[in-house]
């Protein structure tokens, strides 16, 4: 019988295969790998299987002479940059065996280099082999190229996410118009909803087709024959794909597990994906805390306040940064399961009695307090552990859940959710009242620098209660995936009403966001402001 473990373990079957070559090899793993590894036991798990080294995956990465063998990970084609870096990272060492795994499958190499018709064996692969056999300077050196989709992320028990395919988004109307742009006018499409696999750009065909393939292969492990539902444009893409993948036709005529399987495009969504309606302990964390560098699942929790080290301006630098990810501590598992599960009151209430479970087991002179949690009082419990390195170290996974829980619970951002839930209530009441413009302008009232005369001359709402310029963001994400929503009017007056509003949030957003001293990631991302530039 089929279960939920079979999917989270495979991850771990996956990174097996990796494991078994890295002994006595400097392993060479790109951000979107290593980000799979993190969910997956992370660099210990590389370092218990006998590698002697974990490097960031660029050219400016070398080994010694006494270091002969290298283990590649990398989540792209062995193409272009890829290719680029493997050479110089060879070429700068003194290798005598090489390893690659990529997860990208060989059927879409193939692809990518225009081939179509089926070959024996792993040309690509192997013509690659003699590649770095080459480079290497010895073409009697061992070589080893290989597919292995190390793409999942076990992130829970009930959840895998796919880090590697974070940035991949549903269509939409302005890429209906690129597509079109290239097409003759009696052939282009009038709907998303009409463009298929072939008339995508070839960058986006192949990163479909390598999702489909790990997604085959995740079910080819289970045993699985799965039926596919999609909702969206995007969606019936991706479910065509795995449907029609050349494994997929026997699996499923085999396979005794059944499973369904639905691809949902997120933009069918948008108020799920930016409401504040959720009432989990960990979505707030992560909606808070800043993310892990090189990350898109999992924040940094700051370990400062476990040691007795004094915080200066630059004591984000002094220690490593804690995270979510606890996958080698069963304890440490367990809470973070019921952090992810529980409401938030509920994850709350079980940091503090694991932290006192640990204190007392550990024989720490802890003081037991009931009612409400407070994050003074969860710190309290953790600094007791500073008093001893076994401690510490014998409960590191529950004292970084801790620490998570604390530092976002006093953040100074967490109010502002609140806020925006009930704000987004009182939207969701308005639009079934009145027309959209009406509703829209509720908007503009907000729209205002933080910490500005006005906020401050009217003494309603303090700097923390006030939302910043990704709330207003958020918000207006929110209002426009719920415009149909909104009460009918007369067309033509709705839609210059609307216009001339439209420009009046633009000017005042435009102002809030100027205002703000650091950007914030999304702001970054929107802006398209550098990290280092932040500060304008």
């Amino acid at each position: 019988m089929l279960t939920t473990e079979d999917f989270t373990h495979f991850p771990h079957q996956m990174w097996e295969k990796v494991l078994s070559k890295v002994k006595k090899a400097v392993v060479f793993m790109d951000d979107k790998c290593t980000e799979a590894l993190h969910w997956s036991g992370g660099a210990a798990a590389l370092l218990e299987a006998g590698a002697r080294n974990l490097k960031q995956f660029s050219s400016f990465e070398a080994c010694g002479a006494n270091e002969p063998k290298a283990v590649f990970v990398v989540s792209t084609l062995l193409k272009g940059r890829t290719v680029d870096i493997i050479k110089d990272i060879i070429s700068l060492s003194h290798f005598q065996y090489c390893v690659v795994f990529t997860t990208v499958a060989h059927s879409v190499h193939l692809l990518a280099n225009n081939v179509t018709a089926e070959m024996e064996g792993n040309p690509v692969f192997e013509q690659f082999e003699e590649k770095l056999c080459e480079w290497m300077g010895n073409m009697n050196y061992t070589a080893e190229v290989m597919h292995v989709p190390v793409v999942f992320a076990p992130v829970s028990q009930q959840l895998v996410l796919t880090p590697t395919f974070a940035h991949l988004f549903p269509l939409l109307l302005p890429d209906l118009e690129m597509i079109n742009a290239r097409r003759p006018e009696k052939k282009r499409f009038g709907n998303l909803i009409d463009i298929d696999m072939h008339s995508l750009p070839a960058e986006l065909q192949l990163e479909i087709k390598s999702l489909a393939s790990a997604l085959n292969t995740m079910f080819e492990a289970t045993a699985t024959r799965e039926e596919t539902f999609a909702v969206g444009p995007m969606s019936r893409i991706i479910a065509g794909e795995l449907a029609s993948h050349p494994q997929a036709k026997n699996r499923r005529k085999t396979a005794p597990n059944k499973a369904s399987i639905i691809f949902v495009d997120r933009t069918m969504d948008l108020t799920g994906a930016v409401g504040h309606h959720g009432d989990s302990l960990v979505e707030k964390i992560l909606t808070v805390l800043k993310p892990l560098p090189g990350h898109v699942t999992d924040v940094q929790v700051d370990m400062l306040e476990l040691t007795s080290l004094q915080r200066t301006p630059h004591s984000q630098n002094t220690l490593a940064p804690g995270c979510l990810a606890q996958s080698q501590s069963p304890t440490a598992q367990s809470l973070w399961e019921a952090m992810l599960t529980s409401k938030h009151k509920e994850g709350v209430m079980e940091v503090r009695r694991q932290l006192v479970e640990a204190a007392s087991k550990e024989k720490l002179p802890i003081k037991m307090s009931m009612g409400r949690v407070t994050p003074e009082q969860l710190c309290s419990y953790m600094q007791l552990f500073r008093s001893s390195w076994r401690a510490l170290e014998s409960h590191c996974g529950v004292l970084q859940l801790g620490l998570a829980t604390a530092q976002a619970l006093r953040h100074p951002s967490l109010p502002r959710w609140d806020s925006c839930l009930a704000f987004e209530r009182l939207l969701l009441q308005a639009l079934g009242d009145s027309g959209f413009p009406t509703v829209l302008r509720q908007l503009l009232p907000l729209m205002r620098p933080r910490g500005g005369e006005d906020s401050s001359a009217s003494g309603s709402r303090s700097r923390e209660d006030e939302c910043g310029p990704d709330e207003l963001i958020l918000l207006l994400v929110y209002l426009y995936s719920l415009a149909d929503e909104a009460q009918p009017a007369d067309q033509d007056a709705e839609e210059e009403e609307l216009e001339k509003l439209e420009r009046e949030l633009i000017g005042a957003l435009t102002l809030v966001i100027t205002r703000e001293t650091e950007l914030s990631p999304l702001l970054q991302k929107l802006t398209g402001v550098c990290k280092d530039k932040t500060h304008i």
